[in-house]
C-alpha cells in the first residue's frame, strides 16, 4: 500500500545546495520548522577537489563522506528518489511509491551527466587514454591517463550548454601541461583545447589573463568546436565546428572529456521546468515563476550564472530569508545578484580567483588583483575551501 506523508518544508536533493539550505533552515535551538530532505545516495562529495585528484595532487577518498554525516540533526532524511512533481497538488511521488505533500518545496537536485550524448563515450571512459574528472567513479582515470602519457595529442574538451564549474574543463589541462613538463615530454606533446564556447572565459580581466596562460603554455585553442563522437578502437576524437558544421577527426593519445550536462529527467518533464528543462525561478528571489510555494537553487535551476558551489553559498541565505518571510506572511525582500566564483587553476601552485555577478562585473573578496596568478589563492583552493565547505557551509555557517 502506498504511503503518504506530509512535511512543512520538503527539500529535494541532499547535495551542496540541499544540505546548505537545510542546515540554515534548522539552525538555532528554538527552531521548530519541520524540514525533510529527500536524497537516495548514502555518499556526499566535495566535487571542486576532483580537478586536483585528476592531476594526482589529492586523494579522491578525501572528497567523500557519508550522507548521514552531513545531514543536519533536526532534518528528516527520506532515503528515496523523486520520480514526479505534482505542484498543483502540493505533492510529489517517489521511486518507492511514497506520496509526499508539503507546504513549501525547495528543489535542489543538481544536474545529471549526459555521457550518452557523445557517441561512443560511455564505453570509452578509462580505456586507451580516455578520461574524465567529472564523476567520482571516473576521476582516477584522469590521473592514470596523465601518468601513462608518453607524448602525442592530448585533447581536452568543453561541451555546449551549462556544466558544473565552467572553468574545470580547462583547469585540468593547465595542470597536465605542468605534469608533462615535469616528465620531460612536453616537447613531444600537442595540447588541444576543443571548446564549444567562443572564448577562453567570458569575464574580463580574467579572460585576458587566461589568454596569456594558453599563449605561454602553447595550447592550441579551437573555440566553437564540440566533441560529438569518440572512436576508442581507433583512438580518434570526432569534433564538430559549430559555426560551419565541418567535421574534423583528430587522433588522440589522451582525451579528457567534459560530458554534456542537463537537468534531471524528472525535473525536465515536470510542470516546474522551463523550456530547457531547468527549474524556472525568479533570478533574484529564487522563487518559482509560477508556483508561489516552490523555490529552486543551485545547478538544477535556470539562474543565469555559473553553476558552482560558491554561487550556492550566496544563493542559500537569500532563499532561506525569503522563505522565512513568506512563512511569516511577509513579502520576500532578499535578492541574489548572480554572484559566482571560479577558482581557475592555471598550473601547479598557481590560481586566478574569478568572482563576478550577473552583469559579469568582478565582485572580488580580497584586496589584491585577483586576475593575477597567485600561490596564495592556490593554497586557498587546496586547503582552506575544503575545510570551510565541510565545517562551515554544510553546517549552515556563511
Amino acid at each position: 500500500m502506498a504511503q503518504t506523508r506530509h512535511h512543512q518544508i520538503v527539500i529535494v536533493g541532499g547535495g551542496t545546495a540541499g544540505i546548505t539550505v537545510a542546515a540554515q533552515l534548522t539552525k538555532g535551538w528554538f527552531n521548530k520548522l519541520d524540514v525533510a530532505v529527500i536524497e537516495p545516495s548514502d555518499k556526499h562529495y566535495y566535487q571542486p577537489l576532483w580537478t586536483l585528484v585528476g592531476a594526482g595532487l589529492a586523494k579522491k577518498e578525501s572528497t567523500e563522506r557519508s550522507e548521514a554525516s552531513v545531514m543536519p540533526r533536526r532534518v528528516q532524511w527520506i532515503r528515496d528518489a523523486v520520480t514526479e512533481f505534482l505542484p498543483e497538488q502540493n505533492s510529489l511521488r517517489t521511486r518507492d511509491g511514497q506520496t509526499i505533500t508539503y507546504d513549501w518545496l525547495i528543489v535542489a537536485s543538481g544536474l545529471q551527466l549526459q555521457w550518452e550524448k557523445v557517441n561512443g563515450l560511455k564505453g570509452a571512459i578509462g580505456k586507451n587514454g580516455v578520461c574524465s574528472n567529472y564523476s567520482y567513479a571516473t576521476v582516477d582515470t584522469t590521473s592514470e591517463a596523465i601518468r601513462n602519457f608518453r607524448g602525442g595529442n592530448a585533447i581536452f574538451t568543453n561541451p555546449s550548454g551549462a556544466v558544473k564549474c565552467g572553468g574545470a574543463p580547462q583547469k585540468i589541462m593547465y595542470l597536465a601541461d605542468d605534469l608533462f613538463r615535469q616528465a620531460g615530454i612536453r616537447d613531444k606533446t600537442q595540447i588541444i583545447y576543443a571548446s564549444a564556447l567562443p572564448h577562453i572565459f567570458a569575464v574580463e580581466p580574467y579572460k585576458s589573463t587566461l589568454e596569456q596562460v594558453v599563449k605561454r603554455k602553447q595550447i592550441d585553442c579551437r573555440f566553437r568546436h564540440e566533441l560529438v563522437e569518440v572512436r576508442s578502437d581507433l583512438k580518434q576524437a570526432v569534433i564538430k565546428n559549430l559555426d560551419t558544421n565541418e567535421i574534423v577527426t583528430l587522433p588522440y593519445d589522451l582525451l579528457h572529456v567534459t560530458p554534456p550536462m542537463g537537468p534531471p529527467d524528472y525535473i525536465a518533464r515536470s510542470p516546474l521546468a522551463d523550456k530547457d528543462g531547468w527549474v524556472a525561478v525568479d533570478s533574484e528571489t529564487l522563487r518559482h515563476q509560477k508556483f508561489a510555494n516552490v523555490f529552486g537553487i543551485g545547478d538544477c535551476s535556470n539562474l543565469p550564472t555559473s553553476k558552482t558551489g560558491a554561487a550556492i553559498r550566496k544563493q542559500a541565505p537569500v532563499l532561506v530569508r525569503n522563505l522565512r518571510s513568506l512563512i511569516q506572511g511577509q513579502p520576500p525582500t532578499a535578492r541574489y545578484d548572480g554572484y559566482t566564483s571560479c577558482p581557475l587553476i592555471t598550473g601547479i601552485g598557481k590560481l586566478v580567483l574569478a568572482e563576478f555577478d550577473y552583469k559579469k562585473v568582478p565582485a572580488e573578496t580580497f584586496p589584491v588583483d585577483q586576475s593575477q596568478e597567485r600561490w596564495s589563492m592556490w593554497i586557498l583552493k587546496r586547503y582552506l575551501l575544503p575545510f570551510l565547505y565541510w565545517n562551515g557551509m554544510l553546517k549552515g555557517r556563511g
